[in-house]
């Protein structure tokens, strides 16, 4: 892992008083926070804590109610999510959004069509430089034997794959994934993984990830955010993090529950 230094560093991603209301129910308030180049950071809390809210308000699949976001240093808060896509920031669901009836290779190149108001443009062809490229991340990603496979077909680790895969075809500099280990058999969760540290490491991939899997965080995070009724709990390191008493508390409940349960 990169761990950047804040001191020196601009953000990458910066969050200042980020607030989501629907209606008279908030589901973010005043959240602030800031992510460096290079860094994989992790972003936790219970259910129904804010965190997809946040990642939709980021990635402005939804509009801010209050609060600005910073991307590159540049306020991206009123942009449409096409722009942002432009910039260099790409994200993954946490309902897996590939297009079942075509094939892995299909969701690849369209994977490139953001913005892209007409059907006709969708399908037309596509320079070679385009899919040598789908092709390089196919197999970056394992997924050579399922490159002519419909994606309804494939498992629900390599969805996930083939949706990590999407996001990382318009070579962006951070990449938002959203429980990228829901509904995975353990063995692809280390591909993923793997994959994820490769491209920290080797490609100077940024990640803010949502994961309920505390080692997957453990192993891959230098930093995290713990959410909590839409509001930011606390900031640290994993370790930090598990010994946080607060945190500790909104997951498992005054008692505490028992260790082995993270």
């Amino acid at each position: 892992m990169t761990t950047a230094s804040m001191n020196t560093q601009q953000p990458l991603l910066e969050g200042r008083n980020v607030s989501k209301f629907f209606g008279g129910l908030a589901a973010l308030t005043g959240v602030d926070f800031a992510v460096y180049p290079g860094e994989v950071v992790g972003l936790i809390g219970p259910n129904g804590s804010g965190k997809t809210t946040l990642f939709d308000c980021l990635s402005r699949v939804q509009t801010i109610s209050a609060g600005e976001v910073f991307f590159k240093g540049q306020d991206i808060t009123n942009k449409k999510p096409f722009q942002v896509a432009h910039m260099g920031l790409a994200r993954t669901f946490q309902v897996i959004r590939v297009y079942n009836k075509l094939t892995v290779l299909q969701n690849m190149l369209l994977s490139r069509q953001y913005g892209n108001t007409s059907i006709r443009k969708l399908f037309r062809p596509y320079p070679d430089v385009l899919e040598e490229r789908a092709h390089e991340i196919i197999h970056f990603l394992l997924l050579d034997r399922v490159v002519n496979e419909k994606a309804g077909n494939l498992s629900g680790g390599q969805k996930r794959l083939l949706e990590i895969g999407m996001a990382l075809m318009p070579d962006p500099e951070l990449i938002l994934l959203d429980e990228a280990t829901s509904g995975v058999n353990p063995t692809l969760i280390e591909t993923i993984k793997d994959r994820i540290m490769e491209l920290n490491q080797n490609y100077n991939k940024t990640f803010l990830l949502i994961e309920h899997n505390i080692q997957f965080i453990g192993d891959l995070c230098s930093r995290v955010f713990v959410l909590n009724y839409g509001q930011k709990l606390a900031e640290g390191t994993p370790q930090e993090i598990m010994e946080n008493q607060e945190v500790i508390e909104a997951y498992f409940g005054a008692d505490g529950g028992d260790d082995d349960d993270w």
